[in-house]
């Protein structure tokens, strides 16, 4: 409750804005986001890099004792491989910045395992820096992912690796912030080298970390920064990595591990993490983690086996499209660039969902319905405005919105959009077109959330209706889009 009321307060600035009318806002409703979720959520689109020893080694997973002097890109171009993930329309970039094989990609002053004893500019190269400046350039956000799992480190598993793994966020964060997302992967313990051991370590994921602690410091050297885990807090796996959300896909959720009497915890299998719960706990949006190969580092013989641009076209209605975030690797070759196929593929990408977006044609109606006052039209739902929103009177749960053109118009994608900081309040909804005699269903579907995108067969209209089905509240939604994706060549 006290983290509720924190939220509500933070955005009041916004909720004052919008309550200047005749009437009030609606009070929230359920879990809320912090301000940070929210704009984590608004990104939608962002991306992954998976580059170390193992682009060398050919490896997925290395086994920790590789030597740094392998780690010898020849062409290492962090403009080039920025550029790629910023022309495919990605707004975020998270770095794995030391994988499961311990080596680090930036000078760490708490190891020798890293790009400071590889050959790679003599010693003197730090990938870390060079892609969070290119991030800047390309005002595109960086993230950080740090394995909790560490195969290299002759300590894994004692207390003092716990203060290790905090020492070296404490100093990715202060040193090459501003970080956005801090990134933690379930995987934890197994075989590893361990400092020359080569033996199996097992620990218990709920309880070695003390993620509580960890998550405060983060907290406590940027409270802007989401978390990421299986669990969050902020943030949780959708649990695949297939490129796909559930529908729905609730941003809320009640934390339940799989097995009975388990703790919930980063490597603990969770309940429900592909659609979420209905009127959940806590806040916690899916993201949905997947490689534009089939593998998360650079293979050669992967080099035809690259997902085209209608397919991530179809990953994004798939994923941003059901309210989560899609997160996409990209990892660099061999030279330290993206190779030109995958490159090829995002700019298609990018070329595409431009296209699909790039006038939203129901900014041309005339919206009417019932609201709660002036501040909270109809109108609201076309202004284009993400701040803005069309609310009912409290007792009026399931109400409708009519879109009016002058002219036909002709389109394929709708995108509806609640306003975050009131809650996720709709259950379902429905979509309409008018034939020139009656209402005919276009689409109809359970959760709005963030973003909820249909993609359906082309239709000519003069008249486009949203119906709010099933809500345990008034709806506050802040946009209805209509747009045509451009028929394909």
């Amino acid at each position: 409750m006290i983290y509720a009321l924190g939220v509500i307060a933070a955005m009041l600035p916004m909720l004052t804005l919008a309550a200047e009318g005749p009437s009030s806002a609606p009070a929230p409703y359920g879990a809320l986001p912090s301000p940070a979720q929210v704009r984590w959520q608004q990104m939608e689109f962002i991306g992954f890099i998976h580059f170390t020893t193992n682009t060398f080694t050919d490896k997925e997973w290395g086994f920790g004792d590789e030597s740094p002097s392998v780690f010898n890109p020849t062409d290492f171009d962090a403009e080039q491989i920025v550029s790629s993930f910023a022309v495919a329309g990605m707004k975020q970039i998270v770095l794995v910045c030391k994988h499961h094989d311990g080596f680090c990609l930036w000078p760490s002053k708490f190891t020798d395992h890293s790009v400071e004893q590889s050959p790679w500019k003599g010693g003197k190269g730090d990938v870390v820096r060079e892609i969070s400046d290119a991030c800047r350039r390309h005002k595109l956000k960086f993230g950080i992912y740090l394995s909790p799992w560490d195969r290299n480190r002759a300590d894994y598993g004692s207390p003092s690796y716990v203060e290790y793994y905090r020492n070296q966020l404490r100093e990715l964060i202060t040193t090459y912030g501003p970080v956005s997302e801090v990134w933690h992967d379930g995987a934890n313990g197994g075989d590893g080298f361990y400092g020359g051991a080569r033996e199996a370590r097992k620990i218990d994921p709920t309880s070695y970390y003390d993620w509580p602690t960890t998550w405060a410091l983060i907290r406590q050297l940027d409270p802007n920064i989401v978390i990421f885990s299986d669990v969050g807090p902020d943030i949780r796996w959708v649990g695949t990595e297939s490129g796909w959300t559930g529908d729905p896909c609730w941003s809320t959720i009640t934390p339940v591990a799989e097995e009975a009497g388990r703790k919930p915890s980063p490597g603990v299998g969770i309940k429900d993490l592909w659609h979420g719960t209905r009127n959940g706990e806590r806040w916690m949006p899916a993201e949905t983690d997947f490689s534009i190969r089939p593998g998360w580092f650079y293979h050669a013989s992967e080099d035809g086996k690259v997902k085209t641009g209608p397919e991530l076209v179809s990953h994004y209605f798939g994923s941003a499209g059901h309210g989560s975030v899609m997160l996409l690797n990209v990892p660099p070759d061999r030279r330290g660039r993206v190779h030109e196929t995958d490159r090829a593929s995002l700019e298609d990408l990018g070329k595409r969902l431009k296209a699909i977006f790039a006038e939203d044609l129901a900014r041309r109606a005339k919206a009417t319905g019932p609201s709660r006052g002036s501040a909270f039209g109809p109108d609201k739902l076309v202004d284009g405005k993400a701040g803005t929103y069309w609310a009912t009177e409290d007792d009026q749960t399931t109400p409708s919105v009519v879109l009016e053109f002058r002219a036909p118009v002709t389109f394929n994608v709708v995108r509806l959009r609640e306003y975050l900081p009131l809650g996720q309040r709709v259950d379902d909804w429905a979509v309409d077109t008018w034939d020139g005699s009656d209402w005919v269903e276009l689409a109809k579907g359970t959760a709005i959330g963030s973003c909820r995108l249909v993609r359906a067969k082309p239709v000519t209209t003069t008249k486009v209706r949203l119906r709010v089905t099933k809500s345990p509240v008034c709806p506050c939604l802040s946009e209805m889009g209509l747009f045509l994706e451009p028929q394909a060549p």
